[in-house]
């Protein structure tokens, strides 16, 4: 395992940071995420033509540059600066599972490099949880390929992807680990409709309809009735992008938090000389180092085996969930009020670490996981 950034990945990290950095203006970002189309083409064309990002996180196999440590620097990144452009439902969740797929799928790889292609998974139904074979949005064959019929709910990056992984069931019932299929459907297709919002943290997110939505043979990803497994790599890997966002995010809270306590006084004297105040934010950093921890394990971790990957990705998704709750939680008290306002960033990173805090299933969920596979 990698532990410290060969001279490749340190320049990797200069060069987002420094391009990042010019982008981030916290009143632009804010006045770009309410306005349309709510987030910046352009900056996502340097990401591909400047620095070559956009191939990170794909298999050589599909021309990109794999994943493992360069996606921790990448995410972590996309964290300090807060970025709400589709990394990482992109490359790190979706492009990855295209070399599953037959020619049409693996054919979209290189316009995902390109910049052309943004990727995301149309996987939430209503009542759907932790179970993924829960699914049941039904697709019914027909003489060239399939027909999908339904709802998906709160689609993230749905508003600015040009296609959808779509996970429905050819066969089976809700429930059953066979059954399950997952198609490549582009968001123009004839009877697809998104609903879109922001939402809490001022990413764009979709409710996503399907009436009768035709796709072909070629857009099928995976085992026809096998997708089940497909899945499971995808909400792994989610986890891996996540906690790495969370520890450049964090990094951000932390940082912001122990300078405003250098400079903010109280009864005469600096609250960062208050022993109470010190010891907490020790804790804050223990946090962020226990999750810096996780998610480079997890992220070295996806390309192996299932059961390693599972593993270290239900681990990352417990410790950066408590970890978002901890240091987001103090970083806003110890700010106090003005901490939750638009005019400063720490309101900002708060809002999605809490997003992060609770997405891709439950801190229940993951401990029991992680307790069948350590059983």
């Amino acid at each position: 395992m990698q532990f410290e950034a060969g001279e490749e990945q340190q320049q990797l990290r200069s060069g987002l940071d420094r391009l990042l950095a010019q982008a981030n203006d916290l009143a632009a970002r804010t006045a770009t995420l309410r306005g349309e189309p709510g987030w910046r083409p352009e900056l996502w064309q340097r990401l591909a033509q400047d620095l070559g990002v956009l191939g990170v996180g794909l298999p050589e196999t599909l021309g990109g540059f794999g994943g493992g440590f360069d996606q921790l620097v990448v995410m972590e990144a996309a964290g300090r600066a807060l970025l709400p452009e589709p990394l990482a439902e992109t490359l790190f969740q979706c492009a990855p599972l295209l070399g599953h797929g037959g020619a049409a799928a693996q054919a979209l790889a290189a316009e995902v490099i390109a910049g052309d292609v943004r990727l995301a998974m149309a996987l939430g139904e209503a009542g759907l949880r932790d179970d993924l074979a829960a699914i049941a949005m039904p697709a019914m064959r027909n003489a060239d390929g399939w027909t999908l019929t339904g709802e998906k709910q709160v689609v993230v990056a749905a508003p600015w992807a040009t296609h959808l992984l779509v996970p429905v069931r050819t066969g089976g019932a809700a429930g059953d680990a066979q059954g399950l299929s997952l198609f490549v459907v582009p968001v123009d297709a004839s009877g697809l409709t998104l609903h879109e919002y922001r939402m809490l943290d001022e990413r764009r997110a979709a409710d996503v309809t399907f009436a009768g939505v035709q796709v072909g043979a070629d857009a099928l990803i995976g085992p026809e009735g096998g997708a089940l497994a497909l899945l499971d790599e995808w909400r792994d890997r989610a986890v891996a992008a996540a906690s790495a966002e969370a520890s450049g995010l964090l990094e951000r809270l932390v940082d912001d938090t122990v300078a405003y306590a250098r400079q903010r006084e109280q009864f005469g004297q600096k609250i960062g000389s208050f022993q109470a105040l010190q010891h907490r934010m020790v804790d804050m950093h223990l946090q962020l180092e226990l999750v810096r921890s996780a998610a480079l394990l997890a992220c070295q971790s996806l390309d192996g085996d299932s059961a390693a990957r599972a593993r270290a990705a239900s681990a990352a998704r417990i410790t950066t969930a408590q970890a978002c709750r901890f240091i987001g939680q103090n970083a806003v008290q110890l700010h106090g009020g003005m901490g939750m306002t638009d005019e400063l960033a720490i309101g900002h990173y708060f809002k999605r670490a809490t997003v992060i805090e609770r997405s891709f299933g439950s801190e229940n969920f993951h401990l029991a996981r992680r307790g069948r596979l350590d059983g």
